[in-house]
């Protein structure tokens, strides 16, 4: 089976990685040469173009910064694609919108699957990340040894757009947690108390976090690098908001969050580190929100194992 992977951003290239490191033949595609230049090195087959990617291969990923990006790729891709054709979207795009692309290339008799990935860049890199795929059940089967090889911990989450919705609610339950993170370290430095004790009481209490075990530690050793910055953090919340106003659902944390974020870009610009939102309340305290002992990046210290799928209750 031929692979090509277009995207070889933060989270591309480590998913692309992966599927160099399991043995997959691969050809990657990226608007930087440089980025196509390391994977040729590797041993990857240097794609032209998004079009002569879908000729030559037989599944297609793409992991791409927005919508917009993803629509001009797969529109590329499209003339190319036949009924032996599987494309894979890991970006974190728009339910609607990864619906409409799909449905064009389901039409030209190929298949396609939303498969956003969730768990942090680390473990991306290690092939330990958790994948939603939103696709028939055929076609997951079919593309499951491809997930099994890219991640942990791989969920059909139902049709076609179902995995972009889940992926968005995971990312703005994210970004609250982090919001809530940046608040409890401000207001503990400015009552007092050590970091690192803060730190630790809150990781073995009922207040802790996948975002607070990973997120803080970078924030308290003053990197705040997990490689992820606010434009996106911004586009992933605004998406969950249109998932939820097409459901009628009439939100009250998440248009505060924009604010916020929207606040953070004004201040700091739209590629600053996610985590430090964080700086707007060391600016209003003057409270340095640093600890000696965290480390700057954070690694993934699971050996990485082959992927398996996890089943919702009750099925």
């Amino acid at each position: 089976m031929k692979i090509g992977f277009i995207g070889l951003g933060n989270v591309g290239a480590k998913l692309a990685g992966s599927l160099l490191r399991n043995g997959f033949d691969l050809t990657v595609h990226d608007l930087n040469p440089e980025f196509v230049a390391r994977f040729t090195l590797r041993g990857a087959t240097p794609g032209t173009s998004p079009a002569q990617v879908m000729r030559d291969c037989d599944v297609v990923i793409t992991c791409l910064p927005s919508p917009a990006a993803c629509d001009a790729v797969l529109q590329e891709m499209l003339p190319e694609i036949t009924a032996d054709k599987t494309w894979m979207e890991m970006s974190t795009t728009d339910e609607a919108e990864v619906k409409r692309l799909g449905e064009m290339v389901i039409e030209r008799g190929g298949a396609a699957a939303d498969c956003p990935v969730s768990g942090g860049c680390h473990r991306a890199d290690t092939g330990n990340i958790s994948i939603f795929a939103g696709c028939d059940r055929a076609t997951f089967d079919r593309i499951f040894p491809i997930l099994t090889a890219l991640g942990r911990r791989i969920l059909h989450t139902g049709p076609l757009g179902s995995a972009s919705v889940l992926k968005v609610v995971t990312n703005y339950l994210a970004t609250a947690n982090l919001l809530t993170c940046a608040e409890a370290l401000v207001t503990c430095k400015g009552a007092g108390m050590d970091l690192a004790t803060a730190y630790e009481a809150i990781a073995i209490s009922s207040g802790t976090s996948f975002v607070h075990e990973t997120e803080s530690q970078v924030i308290l050793n003053g990197s705040r690098d997990i490689s992820f910055t606010m434009d996106l953090v911004k586009k992933d919340i605004g998406l969950f908001q249109q998932v939820a106003d097409r459901a009628g659902v009439p939100l009250e944390m998440n248009p505060l969050m924009m604010q916020i974020l929207d606040d953070g870009i004004a201040r700091y610009g739209p590629r600053e580190l996610s985590p430090n939102i964080i700086k707007r309340l060391e600016d209003a305290t003057g409270l340095d929100i640093r600890a000696p002992g965290f480390p700057p990046e954070m690694t993934d210290v699971e050996p990485e194992e082959p992927g398996y799928e996890v089943v919702p209750r009750g099925r």
